[in-house]
């Protein structure tokens, strides 16, 4: 696996990767803000939604601007921990080094 995983918020899974999310609902505007560093030297990344969070809205909405940013279908993510938290971590069904690309091209353009 790729060195690079290292300074991304992805870890590998069975079918996939797990991506560790900071979201922050009932924002102005829906955006992935990028990547932050944790105490513990890991990174997370950011996320703001418009949505509140009641419901699953901003869940839901966090998995659609994810999807459409990075041009995947919804259906290749799901939250597998912290429904109800801020923090996540959203499983992305797919091959491993084509999302981490994805995520790594991404913070290219928009960093």
């Amino acid at each position: 696996m790729s060195s690079e995983f290292s300074d991304l918020p992805l870890t590998l899974a069975a079918d996939g990767v797990r991506l560790a999310v900071r979201l922050t609902p009932k924002a102005s505007r829906n955006r992935i803000e990028g990547l932050a560093a944790e105490a513990d030297g890991s990174h997370i990344l950011k996320v703001s939604v418009t949505a509140i969070p009641e419901d699953g809205k901003a869940n839901a909405a966090l998995i659609k601007l994810l999807a459409k940013e990075w041009k995947l279908p919804k259906g290749a993510f799901e939250i597998v921990v912290g429904a109800t938290d801020r923090r996540k971590v959203v499983h992305i069904t797919g091959e491993a080094e084509d999302i981490r690309q994805r995520l790594a091209s991404w913070i290219e353009r928009n960093d």
